[in-house]
Parts: structure tokens; C-alpha cells; sequence
């Protein structure tokens, strides 16, 4: 099993192991009792709204930091961007993979292959960094849980504006150009399928470091509320319930695998999350579409399988529960990058058609659910390790919050 390594650079500025608690310090331990005060570790964490899901893994990470006596301060990449380009990355990518998948599917590819193209988004990155840079002064650790975070993060570090650990955590299955950069200390991922695939791309160290979802997901459903749940969708003790996702924008072609979830003989749930249109246009004729949700963890157990064409927050909280996934009609670019990754690695077999998808769906309807195994060192936990020795070498042993020595 992977475990977090620390590169030479980061590893002569803070200690490997778990810093001892000191008079007028937090807990040690980053998953002790709460703690805040002067001198209490900090963390910023910089995400991008694009979609929830680099922002729901941002806070999952901020509770868990906090939990154990960590000042967090969450950041919005795009809101240290000009307005247009906010624009562009936000509706933009909603705009192409619904209505221009063939350019979305391009720019994804040419930035992982192209200097131009990726040249001209680090240009972006080094406009959000001027910024930026300012608002993570005081932080003894920077995580970025966006792509492009990540490669300003990189570049203010190469420039010398950032001299704390910096880590990524990669929220995709596949990793990709825009999320990799060599000055970034540490790359964690949530599977060790993604490390592995990392590693052998780029050359980058990266570690698995397990889902950053809440607990609800690996907690079991108990067998009263499953039915209770069940009953109110409409699934008979026998009917396959397949739960369907693309994420909060309700992105791709869910109607059609909606139709092809149903021709199988399952019985489509499908999250539209915040896209009312598609709601309104699936509702009825054998079809439960469901809008935003708060329940999604006993969703998840009520039903047999995910089947999913994104790859993102929703797939990691399907294997976080052990809820076997099947991918079908992958959105474009990092949709089909993360199919492919998962294909490989058997954690969610890409159906090519819809005779293979009724068959895996019937195949995985049988399976045992199995979490993901528990990884060496969480991913709050080794990021914790780090705020608290940072935060050792900020303020030295044995100093009083007042700064008086003992």
C-alpha cells in the first residue's frame, strides 16, 4: 500500500514524523480534540467552483483538518481570476461537454500534449497567482483540490512567494497535465490505481491516500431505513436499483442511459443534482429522477449499483461505500480519461454498449460491496502531519502563546 513520501525539498524544511505536543500548542495528534488559538497549525485550502466536486472534497478536508484542532481557510481559485475567465471556466465547461463534447474532448487532450495550449493556461494560473499569493500568507501548509490551484500553487513556489509545504489532492481518477507540477511537494490521490498511473506518466511521486467524503458513506444503512427508502422510490424487494450520476450539472447523454438502464430491466434513479431541465424532462415514464440531494450516502444504500459517465465526487462516494459502479457513456476529456483508469484497474468496468452495460449492471447487482481498504495514511492525516511540524518550525518548543519562554 502507498504511503506518503515527502520530497528532498520539503523534507529539510519539516519533519517526517508527527511533531510532540509543546506548552501552548494544539493536539499533536491532527485527529485529537479541538483546538484554536494563535497558535494553533494553518491550513488554506484552495479549490475551484467548477461543479461541486472539488469543493465538496475541499470541505470534507476542512472538517476533518478542524476536527483536529486546525485553522482552515478555504479559497475560491476563480475568484482571483478576471471575470471573464471565471465565466469561461465555469459556464464554459458546462456549455462545451453539453453542446460541443468533439472541442471539449480537443482542449482536454492539447492541454496534456500541447506546450501552446498548456502554456497558455499557466499564463492564467500565473494571472490568479499574483493574487493569490498575498491571501496564503500565514498558512503552514497550502492543498489545492483543482487543477489549476495546483499549478499555480507550483509556480509561486518556483518564483519564491511560497516557502510552505504545498500538497494536491487529485479528485480525478486520471491524472492529468494541469494537475501535476513538479515544485508541489506532495500529490496524494484517492486510489492507488491513480498513484500508479501518475508515477508512471509524469514522474511525479503521488500517493494513495484514500476518499475525502464524509463518514456517512462507509457507515452501513440499516436494513429498516434501506426499505423505507427503497419503498419510497418505487423499488420492489427484487427490482435492481441502479443510481444514475454525472455529477451536479447533470452533464452527458442521461436520458438515453437512463432508457438503457431500464431496457436491461433495472430501474433508473437518476440524480439530476442542480439541473432542473433535465428533472423536469425525465420525470415519469419509468424513470425516478431525483434533484439535489442531502441523502446521497443512503441513497447509495438503497440502491444495487452506480452507474456513472464522470468519474468524480459521486463515483469516490460509491466506492467509499462499496457500492459496485459501472461506467457508460463517459462525458468527454477527463470523462473518459477516468473510465479508462477505472476499466483498468477493476474498480468500475466501462460498458461500451448497452448489451454490456445490462450485462455488467447484472453482474455487479450480484457483487458483494466492498469498500476501498483504508490507506496507510489518510489524506487529512498526513496533511495535518505537516501543518503541525510547519507549524513547530514557526513557533519553537517550549514558547507560551504570549511568547515568553520557558
Amino acid at each position: 500500500m502507498d504511503t506518503p513520501q515527502m520530497t528532498v525539498r520539503q523534507a529539510e524544511r519539516t519533519a517526517t514524523s508527527r511533531p510532540r505536543a509543546v506548552r501552548g500548542r494544539g493536539p499533536a495528534d491532527p485527529r485529537g480534540s479541538s483546538w484554536s488559538g494563535p497558535a494553533a497549525a494553518r491550513v488554506t485550502i484552495v479549490s475551484g467552483s467548477v461543479g461541486a466536486g472539488h469543493d465538496g472534497v475541499a470541505r470534507e478536508l476542512a472538517a476533518r483538518l478542524r476536527a483536529g484542532g486546525i485553522e482552515v481557510t478555504v479559497l475560491d481559485h476563480l475568484a482571483f481570476l478576471p471575470r471573464a475567465a471565471q465565466h469561461v471556466l465555469r459556464d464554459g465547461y458546462t456549455a462545451t461537454v453539453n453542446r460541443v463534447p468533439a472541442l471539449f474532448d480537443w482542449i482536454f487532450q492539447r492541454l496534456e500534449d500541447s506546450r501552446l495550449m498548456l502554456g497558455a493556461s499557466d499564463l492564467l494560473c500565473r494571472v490568479a497567482g499574483r493574487r493569490l499569493g498575498a491571501a496564503l500568507a500565514g498558512a503552514d501548509v497550502v492543498v489545492s483540490t483543482y487543477p489549476l490551484a495546483s499549478r499555480s500553487l507550483g509556480q509561486l513556489v518556483d518564483r519564491g512567494r511560497l516557502d510552505v509545504p504545498t500538497v494536491t489532492y487529485l479528485t480525478d481518477p486520471a491524472p492529468h497535465r494541469t494537475w501535476v507540477h513538479p515544485s508541489v511537494d506532495l500529490h496524494l490521490t484517492v486510489t492507488a490505481a491513480t498513484a500508479a498511473v501518475g508515477r508512471r506518466q509524469y514522474g511525479v511521486a503521488m500517493a494513495a491516500a484514500g476518499p475525502l467524503v464524509p463518514p456517512a458513506f462507509s457507515s452501513p444503512v440499516r436494513r429498516l431505513q434501506r426499505q423505507r427508502l427503497r419503498n419510497e422510490l418505487g423499488l420492489a424487494p427484487t427490482d435492481i436499483g441502479v443510481l444514475l450520476s454525472s455529477g451536479s450539472l447533470g452533464l452527458g447523454e442521461l436520458g438515453a442511459a437512463a432508457e438503457e438502464v431500464r431496457a436491461s430491466g433495472a430501474i433508473p434513479i437518476v440524480l439530476c443534482g442542480s439541473n432542473t431541465a433535465l428533472r423536469a424532462r425525465l420525470t415519469g415514464d419509468g424513470v425516478t429522477a431525483l434533484g439535489w440531494r442531502d441523502d446521497v450516502p443512503a441513497l447509495m444504500g438503497a440502491c444495487d449499483v452506480l452507474v456513472h459517465n464522470a468519474g468524480g465526487l459521486s463515483l469516490t462516494e460509491a466506492l467509499a461505500a462499496g457500492l459496485p459502479a459501472v461506467t457508460y457513456a463517459p462525458i468527454p476529456g477527463h470523462g473518459r480519461a477516468n473510465a479508462k483508469v477505472l476499466d483498468d484497474a477493476g474498480l468500475a468496468p466501462w460498458a461500451r454498449d448497452r448489451h454490456q452495460l445490462g450485462m455488467l449492471i447484472q453482474q455487479a447487482a450480484e457483487r458483494r460491496r466492498v469498500p476501498l481498504p483504508a490507506p496507510a495514511v489518510p489524506a487529512a492525516e498526513a496533511i495535518g502531519q505537516l501543518a503541525w511540524a510547519e507549524c513547530e518550525r514557526r513557533i519553537p518548543s517550549g514558547t507560551l502563546l504570549t511568547g515568553e519562554a520557558v
